[in-house]
Order: structure tokens, then sequence, then C-alpha cells
């Protein structure tokens, strides 16, 4: 139940959507690592509900692709290789440039002081030293509510929901991505955030669609880092 501390109980109104939204939340904040096994009895306990709507939240989120039915009637949290990845990435530039690209012209002076804040928040739970926080959760929500402020923006009701599965399904490679992250090593988290707001605010469309496409790639670059790494120590031990 490592991952699952920030799970919230969830009333008795509508319990089978509160159930589904809590889940649906976690996942795309990247509470979930890839691989996790989803037992319902635990989830039950943690959201102090019964089975049957754990059960049935868990099938819808199987049918959605963020979850995996497995052949022994368990689900979990699908595994992160290398073709998903490519097909996550390449998806979520595409859709989500477009969203950024509709936004630019919507953005106000106040929307980027908002933006701001959230990037000089989100650096400040990437420098956290409390072992008490989550750092990949946290800042996997400040991320979230950072992009999605873009999103609104662009008043799209037809391609919100579009990049909200997106997430739902990114949501194992962003946690991975930020356990990867090394703040002192590698560019600084935020930096393609900074170039997004500047180039918002200068209502530069393509330099705000590169910027964004940069940010985006950058997690699943670190990603492919580490299954290149992976894959070379493999290929070594078999040839030693």
């Amino acid at each position: 139940m490592s991952s699952r501390g920030a799970l919230s109980p969830v009333g008795r109104e509508t319990l089978q959507d509160r159930v589904y939204a809590e889940l649906r939340r976690s996942l795309i904040y990247g509470m979930f690592d890839a691989g996790e096994m989803l037992r319902i009895l635990d989830l039950a306990a943690t959201l102090q509900t019964s089975t049957m709507p754990v059960r049935e939240a868990l099938g819808r989120l199987v049918s959605e692709q963020a979850l995996e039915a497995l052949p022994n009637r368990s689900v979990r949290v699908p595994l992160i290789n290398r073709e998903r990845l490519e097909d996550l990435a390449r998806a979520r530039c595409l859709i989500e440039g477009q969203i950024t690209a509709l936004a630019v012209p919507n953005l106000m002076d106040n929307d980027f002081v908002r933006l701001k804040e959230l990037t000089v928040a989100c650096e400040e739970a990437f420098r956290s030293h409390d072992d008490e926080i989550d750092k990949a959760q946290a800042t996997s929500e400040l991320n979230h509510a950072f992009h999605f402020y873009i999103y609104r923006a662009a008043g799209s009701a037809v391609l919100i929901p579009i990049v909200e599965s997106l997430w739902l399904q990114s949501g194992p490679y962003v946690r991975a991505a930020a356990h990867i992250h090394d703040e002192f090593r590698d560019i600084s988290a935020t930096h393609h955030h900074w170039a997004l707001i500047d180039a918002l605010e200068r209502r530069d469309t393509a330099g705000s669609v590169k910027a964004l496409t940069d940010d985006i790639t950058r997690s699943f670059n670190l990603i492919r880092g580490r299954l290149d790494a992976e894959e070379a120590a493999e290929k070594a031990s078999q040839n030693g």
C-alpha cells in the first residue's frame, strides 16, 4: 500500500463514480508504479468502501487501457515497454501540441502569473528533502496543474478528454521518469516549463509547441535511457 497512502476515503453518494474518479486521479498523477498489482480488498480498505464499486472501477479503467487484466483475474498497472512508450510520446506530442497552439491567443497576463507560481512550486517540490512527501506524486500533481491550466485555455471540449486519456495511460511513465530524474545532474525538470511560459507570453505559437514537445519528450527520454542501459547490461551479461 506504499503508493496508495494519498488515496482519500470515499463517501456514500454516487459511490461507484467516486471510487472510479479517485482511482483515475491517482493514475493520472502517477501514484502507482508500472507493474504494481492492484488488489480489490486492499483498495476497498483504503477507500473505506465495499469491494463491488472497486471491482467495477477497475473494470472501467481496464477498458480505458489504464490498467491491465491478467489471466488470474488480477489487475495491474501496465508494465513499461518501448513500443508503448513511443506510441504514448507520439500521441501526446501531436494532441497536446495542437491544444497548446489553440491556447496561445487566449492566455492573459494573470494566466502567466499563475503558470509561474505553479512552476516555482514544482521546483520547490523537487528540492524538498521531506521523507514524508512522495516527491514523484507531488511533482506529478503540479506538472498536471501546469499543463492543464494551459490546455483549458484552448476552450476545446473535444480535445481535453483525449488529453486526459493520454495522461491516464502515461501516469506510470511520468512516475518512473520522476524517480530517474536527477535534479543535480539532468537538465532542470522545469526548464521547458519556463521556456513554454516565455514563448506563450510572446505569442509565439511555434515556439510554444516546441517547448511543450521538448517537455513531454524529456520524461520519455529519461525512460528510454534507462531501457537502453538495461538492454546493454543484459547483452553484456549474455556475452560474458
